[in-house]
Parts: structure tokens; sequence; C-alpha cells
């Protein structure tokens, strides 16, 4: 029997993640579509991090939190999956995504706090900018990796729901580059573009090696030792075989 003590270190870091699901996030310049594609990308980044703490803002018009910081992320995975368009009001409140997962991160104590913004829009809803909320994050030590989604193709494929169902029209894969960019600067992160599945995927791929804070662990390990029965009945065996071959059968013989 041993009772002992371990120390371990392990490395991690919270992460928001801030996700547009306004009606452009369903342009076909990503596949299935720019949702669909950010979702994938997203549950594989998660799955590649089990010891963060991750969580999800959700925000088009408005913006609430689709799961908070958590390490069960079968649960933010299945919450991920349920996410599509639709759920609020449609619009691009940038600034209020930003600021909801700010607001979700600013009390932890982890050293090293991120928030992922993902979106293909400009500004147009919302009480608060991107410039404000920006400041709000560096005020609060968050870094924020801003992703910009769409080709630079002039016009994208989009579905058009109407009273004779879903027909296609195109739209301007154009957004506001100059705001995220500004945004990743001032909190000192990074602004990415992601053109296609493959960029989208390489990008995460890059935030995926951002430094980690080291976590001390302590585990009490108990190591009961079930060897001695078996050691005990070989002996007996030995012994057992030594007295037949020496006392036993030598009387027989005679």
């Amino acid at each position: 029997l041993s009772n002992r003590w371990q120390s371990e270190s392990t490395e991690g870091i919270d992460i928001m993640m801030a996700l547009d699901i306004s009606g452009t996030m369903l342009g076909e310049d990503l596949k299935p579509n720019r949702l669909e594609a950010a979702k994938a990308v997203a549950t594989e980044f998660v799955l590649s991090r089990p010891n963060d703490q991750i969580g999800l803002v959700v925000f088009a018009g408005e913006s609430f939190t689709q799961c908070p910081l958590t390490t069960d992320h079968a649960v933010l995975v299945n919450l991920f999956q349920s996410v599509k368009f639709g759920m609020i009001e449609d619009g691009t409140a940038i600034g209020l995504g930003l600021a909801n997962a700010v607001n979700r991160m600013k009390d932890s104590t982890t050293k090293s706090k991120v928030v992922i913004l993902l979106t293909d829009g400009s500004n147009n809803r919302g009480e608060i900018d991107p410039q404000t909320a920006a400041e709000i994050a560096k005020t609060f030590n968050i870094r924020v990796y801003a992703i910009g989604v769409g080709s630079y193709s002039q016009e994208v494929r989009v579905p058009i729901q109407t009273p004779y169902g879903v027909q296609y029209g195109t739209m301007n894969s154009e957004f506001d580059e100059t705001t995220l960019r500004n945004i990743a600067h001032m909190t000192g992160g990074e602004y990415f573009r992601a053109t296609d599945n493959t960029s989208l995927k390489r990008i995460y791929e890059q935030i995926d090696q951002l430094e980690k804070t080291k976590l001390r662990v302590r585990e009490y390990s108990k190591h009961t030792e079930n060897f001695a029965p078996f050691l005990f009945a070989a002996l007996f065996c030995l012994l057992l075989e030594v007295i037949l071959r020496y006392f036993v059968l030598r009387t027989i013989a005679q």
C-alpha cells in the first residue's frame, strides 16, 4: 500500500468564441456555407484543446451566450451544432457580440484570456460600437483574434427565403476589415482573412499555437499491492511439491 501526492503541469487558457450568425453567413463561397464551415472548424479546434475553458457567444442583430466558459467540451460541441441562422433578429452587432464575450470572461483569474471573433459583416446594430468593445477588452487584458470571412469574389451565392420558398440570389463579399484589424491591434491580437474552408482551418491552427498558461495540479494517488495472496499460493504449491517428492513419493517407492 502506498499513498503519495504528485504535482503535474498542464497548460490552458480561457477562450470565448464570438460567432456571427447573421443572414450573410449563409453565403456559399465556403462549403456548404460560411456558418456551417465556421461551426465545423471551430468544433475541431475545441476538441483539440482539452485543457482550456471555452465558451460561445453568438450575435446577429443582438447577442446572447450560447455556452459559458466550460471544460465540458462535449456539451459545448452539442451547443455549437444547434446554432443556426434565425435564432435571433438579423443584423450585425459586432460590438455587442464582442462586449458580451468580454463580459463572460472579465472575472477570470487565468492570465491568458482570448476572444475569437468571427464575422463577415460591418457593424450596423447594437448599443455598443466595436471600438468601445475593443477598449473594454483591452482593459481586462483580453486579446481578440478577429477572423473576417469571405472570398475576394465580388458576388457570392446566398439563399433567400421568399413566399414561394427558398430562392437564390447574390450578394457582394465585402465587410469592414479596417475595424476588425483595429480591434485585433488594440488588444494585442491578430486579424485573419478566411476566403475558403482551407484558409479558415489554417487560421484556427495558427490560433492553436497561442501562448498557454501553465497550471499546477496536485493529484493524490493511492496504490494497493495485490500480489501477496498469489505469492503465498505459489510458495505453498512449491512446498507441497517438495514434500510429495522427498517424503510421500519416496515412501511409496520403497
